[in-house]
């Protein structure tokens, strides 16, 4: 049985993988070794990057009406929060929606596109041939595609049949987080003013995550019990706030690896197949699900063949970079919440603290970091305005009268290429470009002058300049001759 792209592992980012080589009508086949989609959620947000890209296809109402938003997100726990609200988009928010519900949606979405998702099917081995790659599951089954793309995890199969190195720290320290049904009167707030994360989740339940110093070098895979989590709050708190019925315990630990690459041959990584951290300010979902978008119309472009030559090697080279910062940032955060617990270092660490917290009271740092975290400031580049993030910009097109915003025009996931009225251009083919004109819009100062756009199918920009260039430019991104009007 041959399909173009197997994808193993059905978290959010295989979700939405599968999702865009649908939308770009690639066969895609999803193997999950679990039975049942997961009921448990270890994470809980959306960023603001993360939604922008569900705007981008259409679909960000499907999250908003099933969350709620917060206007920012915290960084290593201190008291000053990143405020996303300061950002340049439409969604400057955290979007809190359990991870569980998140995988809902985007399987929805995976399936009304035409992904066949398979669940209660491991994958046992995987073998790169000249042609294809060959995948072995548990059933008994040979499988062949294409290509195959691990999200399958911190031990990916994928990733170790590849021979791809997965380098960097061992565990050092762990957290525990339990979700429970009963708790005492206004434990939220009073949870948080002893530096006890407390957060209301769905039916009725409260989730509490601790980083207790007498618990922090438990090894993360030993089982957590009820009486231990009671006497961790008892521990930092001086009261287990009252908690009974556990619904989930778990511990996280703070091993950090980066894959060494994102592709070897046919087969490639992503999320946390590629990159696993402390779940620090919540960026490893966000992560995985922005590796997704820029794989999938790269990938999609190689098995249809008319991907430009390099194409697929700079999802390697555009995501690898921010793996890497993600990774670091999240190492310093987990730095200043573990010396804070270790008694010699609690003074200086406090005093470093409340430094981070002024200097995030200045909007132009508070902005920058959130930028970062927020993955808003992503940028595929050198600094031009090639590779940069397209803001969600005002704009009226002659050829799609009730078009408000540049995002409604790549829902099919498709270039873009805007004219913006100064002069008449080419067209690139309907099957990888939509070719519009702008008879009204309001663009960033960097593109004022630029007389035609290729926005990519992610959302970045591919390229901006004059007409006489533009041939050139869809020749170089799309393979498609461009064709005078």
């Amino acid at each position: 049985m041959h399909t173009d792209v197997i994808v193993v592992g059905a978290g959010p980012t295989g979700l939405l993988l599968a999702a865009e080589l649908a939308l770009a009508g690639v066969g895609v086949r999803v193997l999950e070794r679990n039975d049942a989609p997961t009921s448990q959620s270890r994470a809980l947000t959306l960023h603001p990057r993360s939604m922008e890209m569900m705007d981008l296809r259409g679909i960000a109402d499907r999250f908003l009406a099933r969350g709620h938003t917060l206007p920012g997100w915290h960084f290593a726990g201190l008291n000053t929060r990143l405020d996303f609200t300061a950002l340049d988009t439409r969604h400057g928010y955290t979007l809190f929606l359990e991870q569980a519900r998140t995988e809902e949606l985007l399987d929805a979405r995976a399936r009304e596109l035409g992904a066949e998702i398979v669940r209660g099917c491991q994958v046992t081995a995987v073998r790169q041939e000249p042609d294809g790659v060959v995948v072995e599951t548990a059933r008994g089954e040979t499988l062949r595609a294409s290509y195959v793309v691990g999200c399958d995890g911190g031990r990916s199969i994928v990733r170790q049949a590849a021979g791809i190195p997965f380098d960097g720290t061992d565990e050092t320290l762990s957290g525990m987080l339990g979700d429970f049904a009963v708790t005492g009167p206004d434990a939220a707030h009073s949870a948080e003013a002893h530096g006890v994360l407390a957060v209301p989740l769905e039916g009725g339940l409260t989730r509490f995550v601790v980083i207790d110093p007498e618990r922090m070098r438990v090894p993360s895979d030993r089982p957590l019990t009820y009486e231990e989590f009671r006497q961790a709050l008892t521990n930092i708190a001086g009261t287990d706030f009252n908690v009974a019925e556990p619904h989930w315990l778990s511990r996280f630990g703070n091993a950090t690896r980066l894959a060494g690459r994102y592709r070897q041959g046919r087969l490639l990584v992503a999320g946390d197949a590629a990159h696993i951290h402390f779940p620090a300010a919540g960026q490893g979902l966000n992560t995985g699900l922005q590796d997704a978008m820029n794989l999938g119309w790269k990938l999609a472009a190689q098995v249809k063949d008319w991907a430009p030559e390099g194409l697929l090697d700079s999802y390697d080279a555009e995501r690898r970079p921010v793996g890497a910062a993600v990774t670091a940032n999240t190492e310093v955060q987990t730095l200043l919440m573990e010396l804070t617990l270790v008694p010699q270092y609690h003074r200086p660490v406090m005093a470093l603290r409340g430094m981070l917290d002024g200097l995030l009271r200045i909007g132009e740092v508070n902005r920058n970091l959130a930028a970062s975290v927020s993955a808003i400031g992503t940028h595929y580049g050198d600094g031009s305005p090639a590779g940069a993030r397209i803001p969600d910009l005002p704009i009226s097109v002659a050829e799609r009268p009730g078009v408000e915003r540049l995002y409604q025009l790549l829902h099919d996931g498709r270039f873009l290429l805007v004219h913006t009225g100064k002069q008449a251009g080419a067209s690139g083919r309907d099957d990888r470009v939509e070719t519009v004109t702008a008879t009204a819009w309001q663009p960033s100062p960097d593109l004022e002058e630029a007389e035609a756009l290729l926005v990519r199918p992610d959302g970045h920009l591919a390229w901006a300049g004059p007409i006489e260039a533009e041939q050139q430019a869809l020749l170089d991104w799309t393979g498609a001759a461009a064709v005078a009007p």
